[in-house]
């Protein structure tokens, strides 16, 4: 197959051999130099910035993530639970406010995540909505270049302004800690945090908006989440499986020619993994397209796998938890305030989900 720009490339679909290549030493992550798969004006991508790590190799990928994982573990994790279900009710009050016929998206689903991050890192409030248009810009595949590079501009803008201030009074949070830690340079620091918005903003706020979408429109499993709370463990992961909201995928460059899956794919060559095809492949899951909440053999990949696999993936899970149990809880009677193919998708997104969602539910 061909990409955009001419780059030859290859397409997985298979459990397998996506667990396989996303472990491969011959594959690398990084795109500088590289035409982009993903069809946008912006054409070539550079070298990642310092402390911009997701787009890195080893072993400068594994200096900058072993300075943050300590933050995402599962014990670390718990320690923030108060504080996300804190965020969570507080922003059900809005949603209860502003009424039935209420756009989901705006009032929770988009607001929960990117609050959870911005407290951990120290971000103020007046800053929020503007950092949440740029990372949304800049995660549209048909935003034109002025359009990217006045969102670039943006975030840069808040990164030199927040984080030298920050250098100069560390506080107690997550952006503290590593600057106390006195690894990390200005621009280091400008990099990773810039990192931990974007990851965090986008991903786990459409996951949250999809997953409800979801269970709306598949009322039986809805019903037997109401009847046994204690599925909500396995309905997340179901849900990440049977959604896969990075319908594009995961990409990697051949470093070197290489045989892989009987095939010869030579150097500079793309593989994509079709993460939304691998987590519904037939030999690796049974009906792999029935939503099945009380399914226990999950094993997707939704959130990567290997040394790349997703940083915030306990935080992201935390959040989807408290925030599905909190809103059927809190609004019993919740349905779509329009018929679900009337609801708008973000199908032009890195990310997928509803660009809206209305509901509404009995006062």
């Amino acid at each position: 197959m061909s990409y955009h720009g001419g780059t030859t490339g290859w397409l997985i679909t298979r459990h397998a051999e996506a667990k396989e290549l996303l472990t491969h030493k011959s594959f690398s992550a990084r795109q500088e130099g590289i035409i982009s798969p993903v069809p946008t004006e912006l054409g070539y991508a550079g070298p990642a910035d310092p402390g911009a790590f997701a787009k890195t190799d080893d072993p400068i990928h594994s200096r900058y993530r072993k300075l943050v994982t300590g933050f995402f573990t599962v014990r670390r994790t718990r320690q923030f639970a108060p504080m996300i279900e804190r965020i969570v009710h507080e922003q059900l009050d809005d949603l209860e406010k502003a009424g039935p016929g209420a756009d989901l998206v705006e009032v929770f689903t988009e607001s929960v995540p990117s609050r959870v991050m911005c407290e951990m890192i120290g971000v103020p409030e007046s800053e929020r909505k503007t950092l949440q248009r740029h990372v949304e810009t800049l995660g549209r595949l048909s935003c034109t270049v002025p359009e990217a590079l006045a969102a670039v501009s943006g975030m840069s803008g808040f990164l030199s302004r927040f984080v030298p201030v920050r250098m100069d009074d560390p506080r107690d949070d997550l952006l503290g800690d590593l600057i106390r830690g006195g690894q990390l340079d200005e621009q280091e620091l400008m990099g990773m945090t810039a990192t931990l918005i974007t990851g965090a903003f986008d991903t786990t706020g459409n996951m949250l908006a999809m997953g409800v979408f979801t269970l709306l429109e598949h009322p039986d499993q809805l019903a037997k989440l109401r009847e046994d709370p204690e599925l909500m463990g396995t309905a997340v992961e179901e849900l990440l499986r049977f959604l896969t909201i990075s319908h594009l995928g995961a990409s990697r460059w051949a470093l070197e020619d290489v045989e892989f899956a009987g095939q010869s794919i030579k150097k500079g060559e793309v593989v994509t993994v079709a993460l939304p095809a691998v987590n519904r492949d037939p030999e690796r899951y049974d009906n792999p397209d029935q939503l099945d909440i009380g399914r226990t053999d999950h094993g997707h990949l939704a959130l990567g796998h290997g040394v790349h696999q997703c940083l915030g993936q306990h935080l992201a899970r935390t959040i989807l938890r408290v925030g599905y149990e909190a809103l059927f809880d809190r609004f019993p009677t919740l349905r779509l305030a329009v018929p679900g193919d009337e609801v708008p998708m973000r199908d032009d997104f890195v990310h997928y989900g509803p660009r809206s969602l209305p509901v509404t539910w009995d006062d």
